[in-house]
């Protein structure tokens, strides 16, 4: 992890004191779509396995609506999830105190996002984004880095969305798209998120903090439990709840994309580049680090080079053209 560490530092450090250039600018924002394709494409593969059967896929839809459209959290919607697999996919059915004790949790922490969703408002101001709201201090990002050792892998970028631009806004939605970028350039790109999120938003103690945080509670409870964890999850019930679980992660991960497009694909060029690396990788098999390459130098190219510029304005006048 300390590679990784570090690398993200020197590259969230130089992103904060370069980000303004043109250069930076125009190199992360041919990495927006870049990285928002490669992003699509692990949802759609993710997809595929996950959600194959007629239940899955009424739960993943389901669990989209809810994420898009209700108060309810990534957590909450995945314990309802996994009461779904329970109910669809157990050949023997589970008894009452099993389903009770798990949907239980639910009214609890749903209630626990309302209310820290209507805190955080008051305190922003009334109609105010949350924009302006800093955690109390370093040992403030401790819950959020905290909490990402429940997820894993893409799973971590809908939670991180979620909370540190969604209900703290402690990033904007480009900065977030930027933190990705970046990321996809250490040796571990989703994880190391959590050490750009603790920098900006408390310096280098906060980004020591957040990284260690998210990652220190994983290995400790992959240690606790590795000696049972293989007969846990041969057990039905678990399985059950495991397939239910599924298909609601590609649901959030899918609102989560959604919510990224408008930053990461602003105009006709960026959805040009956004096609593109669909083919490349869907395609083509091109490798993920010569298309985020080819991104930055397209990205950087485009104020310079007179057909992009062609195609930017095109794109804009197409825009004003559909508002008016």
């Amino acid at each position: 992890m300390a590679p990784a560490f570090f690398i993200m530092l020197a590259l969230t450090i130089a992103y904060a004191t370069l980000g303004i250039t043109p250069i930076a600018r125009g190199a992360l924002y041919g990495l927006g779509p870049v990285v928002l394709a490669l992003f699509a494409v692990a949802v759609y593969r993710l997809g595929r396995s996950a959600a194959s059967t007629v239940p899955e896929v009424v739960i993943g839809v389901v669990a989209a609506v809810a994420s898009a459209a209700t108060s309810l959290g990534i957590i909450a919607i995945l314990v309802l999830a996994g009461c779904a697999g329970l109910v669809f996919f157990q050949s023997r059915k589970p008894g009452a105190p099993v389903i009770g004790a798990v949907v239980g949790t639910v009214p609890r922490r749903a209630l626990n996002g309302v209310v820290a969703e209507r805190v955080s408002s008051r305190l922003c101001g009334l109609g105010a984004h949350p924009e302006s709201e800093q955690p109390a201090g370093y040992w403030g990002l401790l819950p959020q880095g905290r909490s990402v050792h429940h997820w894993r892998g893409l799973t971590m970028i809908a939670f991180i969305q979620d909370q540190v631009v969604g209900q703290f806004g402690w990033l904007t939605p480009r900065e977030f798209i930027d933190g990705l970028a970046l990321g996809q350039l250490t040796p571990g790109p989703v994880l190391m998120i959590a050490a750009y999120v603790g920098y900006k938003a408390a310096g280098v103690a906060g980004a020591a903090v957040a990284a260690t945080a998210a990652f220190l509670p994983s290995f400790v409870i992959m240690l606790i439990i590795l000696p049972v964890l293989e007969r846990v999850r041969k057990l039905a019930w678990m399985r059950a709840v495991m397939k239910g679980m599924g298909p609601a992660v590609i649901g959030v991960l899918a609102v989560s994309l959604i919510r990224l497009a408008p930053t990461a694909v602003p105009d006709l060029f960026a959805i040009v580049i956004f096609a593109a690396t669909l083919i490349a990788l869907m395609v083509l098999r091109v490798g993920v680090f010569k298309l985020m390459i080819a991104g930055a130098v397209l990205g950087v190219l485009r104020s310079h080079v007179p057909v992009i510029r062609g195609v930017n304005a095109a794109g804009r006048l197409i825009t004003t053209w559909t508002i008016a």
